[in-house]
């Protein structure tokens, strides 16, 4: 038995091909199917199974597609509520793929019907755990809605304990979340490979014998996730097409101003640190990087529904359109370029001041307000003394709170600031970007609480 990882750094999920040298089974296939395609090519393997762990809340899938495509049932939980034709399964089922043998484990927790697949070749076995046992933690048990939070996590708890009797201690241990995720709960170890053994000595599901006390301290540890889950599991139940990963052809620089002159949302890729020296005013700072600011802050805030231009460079809005297929928002338009007196040389340009800890510290004039934009819990820890906290997520719908006069935005380093001070700024503020990281504000003598 041979697993290939899949990485999905920008979410902080994993997908797997796993095979026995001939036929392959994919689980918890992301949405941009390619990568599994390639991966099954040059392991030289078929696709001959395709299964979920549970209607993810966090990505849109690409199971149903692949499944599809290449002919394959596609095993989905009996219980979960769809809108497409698949495999019904349900616990204790097996099933073979080649000389594999695939079988599904109730889990719940994360959701309702969260399933897990234990594999066995031989003497080799493996658990692909989805959002059940992560590495040191669990998936979290809120997804649903508080109501069923503290119901499914008492089922997560339980559902350890299943694993542990269905797989022995030296199965290797899968799951899907636990990489940066917000579905992961906990003291997530950011390990890379684990196995069911290790987990039942560091893993806080296994270690806290007090099913009552664990339900308590995870429930209250649980912190806000991204406002686009709500429309990924709705979507993956309906059964989410294979995405469109094409550059579109680009705007006009007319098409362009237009978009900005109507209040369009429009995002810049650019390094923030030149979108503060240049830029198109009315467009919003999303510094493109291969790690997951990007598409996580961009679908925490971006009105779904409405339509996206992406300015940048052609690798930076290629790479931009297939992160942003993995959250359903599909077929943005884009403008191929980086200096914005090209691509719109009738529209406004503006620029904003982009400084470091020392310079707040010394050139802050008394009485302009120092916004932080971080998460509560973040700010609740430890924060500058006498800054007013609205968490980039909600800046939009609380912009009312927002204090009058010059803002001095930071974060924790110097990301969510620029585009905070780029949301501010398309709504007619004067901003100044903190752009450093915040362990290093103390340092620069900035007074500190907690």
């Amino acid at each position: 038995m041979d697993v290939i990882v899949i990485e999905t750094p920008q979410l902080g999920d994993r997908s797997y091909l796993v095979h026995d040298g001939q036929e392959g089974l994919v689980i918890d296939a992301q949405r941009d199917i390619d990568r599994i395609e390639e991966a099954a090519g040059r392991a030289e393997v078929g696709i001959a199974l395709v299964a979920e762990t549970h209607i993810h809340n966090d990505y849109l899938t690409g199971g149903l597609a692949l499944a599809q495509k290449h002919g394959t049932p596609y095993l989905v939980n009996a219980a979960d509520e769809v809108s497409f034709e698949r495999t019904p399964i349900s616990d204790g089922h097996t099933i073979r793929v080649g000389r594999l043998t695939v079988k599904a484990v109730a889990t719940p927790g994360h959701t309702h019907h969260h399933l897990s697949y234990v594999v066995t070749h031989g003497d080799d076995e493996a658990v692909f755990s989805g959002g059940s046992v992560l590495y040191g933690s669990v998936g979290r048990t809120d997804l649903l809605g508080e109501e069923h939070a503290e119901h499914l996590t008492r089922d997560q708890w339980n559902s350890a304990r299943r694993l542990g009797d269905e797989a022995s201690e030296r199965a290797a241990l899968y799951p899907t979340h636990g990489f940066g995720s917000f579905c992961s709960s906990g003291p997530a170890t950011g390990a890379d490979e684990s196995t069911l053994g290790e987990q039942f000595s560091t893993n806080h599901v296994y270690t806290d014998s007090d099913q009552l006390h664990f339900v308590r301290e995870l429930l209250a540890n649980l912190t806000a996730y991204p406002n686009y889950y709500v429309h990924m599991q709705p979507t993956n139940a309906a059964g989410p097409s294979e995405p469109d990963l094409e550059i579109p052809d680009p705007l006009t620089a007319q098409e362009l101003t237009a978009r900005l002159d109507a209040g369009e949302w429009v995002v810049d890729l650019r390094h923030r640190v030149a979108y503060a020296a240049d830029h198109l005013h009315g467009t919003v700072s999303f510094e493109y990087g291969d790690g997951g600011s990007f598409t996580t802050f961009l679908g925490w805030v971006f009105p779904y529904g409405s339509q996206l231009t992406l300015v940048g460079s052609r690798d930076g809005v290629e790479k931009a359109i297939r992160d942003l297929s993995r959250i359903g928002i599909d077929s943005p338009d884009a403008v191929l370029g980086e200096d914005p007196r090209g691509l719109a040389p009738s529209a406004q340009i503006s620029s904003y001041p982009r400084v470091d800890w020392p310079s707040l510290l010394a050139d802050r004039p008394e009485g302009e307000a120092i916004l932080d934009v971080r998460r509560i819990e973040e700010f609740q820890t430890s924060h500058i003394d006498g800054a007013v906290n609205i968490p980039l997520h909600e800046l939009l719908v609380r912009l009312d709170e927002v204090p009058p006069g010059r803002l001095w935005v930071h974060c924790g380093s110097g990301y969510r600031a620029g585009v905070g001070a780029s949301l501010l700024e398309r709504e007619g503020r004067d901003v100044v970007h903190i752009d450093g990281n915040f362990d290093d504000a103390a340092g620069a003598g900035l007074p500190m609480v907690g």
